[in-house]
């Protein structure tokens, strides 16, 4: 008798649901990475010393975290990300939301902010280093560079998707244009915001360690630059697996915001 034929269909059905799990899929993709990576070191395409394998780069992390005050680097990396994008929506929020509600604002501002978007944020070192020193001000405020002014323009383009009969309601029933901008058009807005700011924290990331290359003490950027004097490509490497563990993580935390305040638009609710 055909094996298919002794098996049960919800049986089947288990089977295609494990293996097309989210779960699973995530795992295996893991898996394929750090194998095909182990198979590359293996195949000694390059020095052991520049190119380490995912063991050496473990054991790397654990001795930095357990002799090397790693979590005292990490710490200071999280809170420079905090820090500036917390201040970078705060300038964002107002710019973003007037110029996706108001066309005159649109017109005056929109051009500005998506000119300087284009502006690598990197170039912006030499003037933050005359203005700002080599201190925490100059790393937070190229961290806001870098990311507000893709802020400003994402959030005015989540504002203009509120529905027009939203606003054309309220005003009917006699809300006042500020009460129409904080009460309807905010709160419509506020799931696309959310996931806006979990899109741009993912940018924040990515200027981690430029700004923390510059006169650094401290910070997953500041050790990765301290290994590269003593070639320690396994610090370096342990230090960007840390970053993306860390933006994923962050990552996971937005979606599960997303999901818990904004039950509605769950696709399955």
């Amino acid at each position: 008798m055909d094996v298919a034929e002794t098996t049960s269909p919800d049986a089947l059905a288990s089977v295609r649901a494990l293996f097309g799990s989210r779960v699973f899929l995530g795992a295996l993709g893991w898996t394929m990475f750090v194998g095909g990576w182990w198979l590359a070191a293996n195949a000694q395409l390059a020095p052991e010393r520049l190119f380490p394998g995912p063991d050496r780069v473990f054991v790397s992390l654990y001795e930095l975290l357990t002799e090397k005050n790693f979590a005292a680097d990490i710490w200071a990396s999280v809170k420079r990300i905090l820090t500036s994008f917390s201040i970078a929506v705060l300038l964002a929020m107002p710019f973003g939301l007037l110029i996706g509600a108001y066309r005159p604002v649109d017109r005056l501002l929109a051009p500005l902010a998506g000119a300087f978007r284009y502006l690598p944020a990197p170039a912006f070192i030499p003037l933050l280093l005359m203005w700002l020193g080599t201190g925490e001000e100059q790393k937070i405020a190229l961290l806001v560079i870098g990311v507000v002014f893709f802020l400003i323009i994402m959030i005015a383009d989540v504002t203009r998707q509120v529905p027009r009969v939203y606003t054309e309601t309220a005003r009917t029933l006699g809300l006042r244009p500020v009460q129409i901008l904080g009460s309807v058009i905010f709160r419509a807005s506020l799931a696309g915001y959310v996931d806006v700011f979990r899109q741009l924290l993912a940018v924040s990331w990515t200027y981690l360690v430029i700004a923390e290359i510059v006169a650094a003490t401290d910070g997953i950027g500041a050790m990765m630059m301290r290994a590269k004097r003593f070639v320690h490509v396994d610090d370096i490497m342990a230090g960007i697996l840390v970053i993306g563990l860390l933006g994923l993580l962050f990552d996971a935390l937005f979606k599960a915001l997303h999901r818990g305040a904004f039950r509605y638009l769950q696709p399955n609710q």
